[in-house]
Parts: structure tokens; C-alpha cells; sequence
């Protein structure tokens, strides 16, 4: 069905800028945490699902990735010569990953808890939603400073607010990237669009997360984990 997600795209473009050594010959995606790459930790979310298609966004060190995935059924698409951002290069994947609703992950978290792509197919309401997307209350994650990204309403409608971080797993329809006149953009700018809509929705995760974006979350994620 159109409006069941088959596809996931993983966002794995980013220079990884706040891992400073740890990324200087390598992308952030295949730092390891627990013995393994943080790409094969979010894979391995997505291949529960058993989608049809798997795809991989590159720009820095794109034959690393490249070379890591080759034995696997995730296809790659490389971003040259600028980074295109989270919106702008999920817009370029398209016809790859299809038009209907895409599972979009960053791969620089790790979740203890149950599956939240599973989580949020489950929740999943088409009708009703543009977008839903997994947030973490603000208690329950691991190294995060912040008070939040949203706010949530009983109907489970969320608004830029505290309380909830986004955990960077979501469900997100796709038609509106292509009114975007900017080649490069953040999906921010879609999900502002939604909230005006009243269409960008929530779903609180209720285990644990952890931002695996700078050095020290190697250590806070493995012991998240009991490794």
C-alpha cells in the first residue's frame, strides 16, 4: 500500500565534525561502539522490518561506506560534490526509494529498549499524519544536556517545545520536498510546515537513548548497552 513505508533511507552524509579524531579518516557512521560499527547498530532496526529497500546517503569518505556495505543489500547514493542535509538529501534518493512514505534513521544513536522503527510503524496513522516521529523524554536519555526538541499534546501532536528529544528514527511522507526551492535544506523545513498543518506527530520512546555524535558517547552507549 502507498502509504505503508517499504523503504528506509539512512542519513550517513555527515562530516561527523564533533568526533573530532575519531572522524578525521574516517566516516562517523563506521565508528564503533560495542565492538561495531554505529551503521550495523541501526541496520540492524531496520532489516526487523524487512523493508524492500534499504539506502544509504554518502558524502565523506564515500568509498569506506561503500566498501562496508558491499556485501549487504543496502544500496548507497552519493552526494557530489556538496552535502545536500537531511532534507535535500532524502528529496535526491527519491527515485530510489519511491514516492510513498520513507523510515528515515540517523546512525549516530543507540536505543536500549524495544525496536523504534517497529515502534513506529505500529503507531503509524496515514490519515492523520505527515510525519511521526520518535522522541525520547528528556529523563530517559543518555549524555544529552538539552531540555528538549518538542512538547507533546494528548493526541499526540507535537510542537518545537521541551520535554521531548527527537531520536532520529521517523515515518515522513515525501510530496512536500519537492516545492523546496533550496537544493541543499534540513528537514526542519518540512516538519515546520507539517506543524502548521497540525500533521507532525509524536511518538515517546520508552526505553533508553543515547547521542553517539561526540567522543564521550562511545562510553555512555556501551554502558547503556552493559558491554
Amino acid at each position: 500500500m502507498r502509504n505503508t513505508p517499504t523503504s528506509v533511507m539512512l542519513f550517513a552524509a555527515g562530516f561527523g565534525t564533533r568526533m573530532k579524531h575519531l572522524t578525521a579518516h574516517q566516516p562517523k557512521p563506521l565508528v564503533h561502539v560495542a565492538g561495531r560499527p554505529l551503521i550495523d547498530h541501526a541496520l540492524d532496526y531496520a532489516y526487523a522490518i524487512e523493508p524492500k529497500t534499504i539506502l544509504a546517503n554518502l558524502h565523506y569518505l564515500p568509498h569506506m561506506l561503500q566498501t562496508h556495505l558491499a556485501d549487504t543489500n543496502v544500496r548507497t547514493i552519493t552526494e557530489s560534490p556538496d552535502i545536500l542535509e537531511t532534507g535535500g538529501g532524502l528529496r535526491n534518493a527519491l527515485p530510489i526509494l519511491g514516492n510513498g512514505p520513507v523510515v528515515t534513521m540517523n546512525t549516530d544513536a543507540i536505543w536500549s529498549g524495544p525496536n523504534p522503527v517497529k515502534l513506529a510503524l505500529e503507531a503509524w496513522q496515514p490519515d492523520t499524519m505527515d510525519a511521526l516521529l520518535v522522541c525520547i523524554p528528556v529523563d530517559q536519555t543518555v549524555g544529552y544536556n538539552g531540555n528538549g526538541d518538542f512538547s507533546i499534546s494528548p493526541d499526540g501532536q507535537i510542537n518545537r517545545g521541551h520535554g521531548l528529544v527527537y531520536g532520529g528514527v521517523q515515518i515522513i511522507k515525501t510530496d512536500r520536498l519537492a516545492a523546496v526551492p533550496e537544493q541543499a535544506f534540513s528537514l526542519n523545513v518540512i516538519w515546520d510546515q507539517m506543524l502548521a498543518d497540525d500533521r507532525l506527530f509524536g511518538l515517546p520512546y520508552p526505553g533508553r537513548w543515547c547521542d553517539v555524535g561526540h567522543p564521550g558517547g562511545i562510553a555512555q552507549a556501551e554502558e547503556l548497552l552493559n558491554v
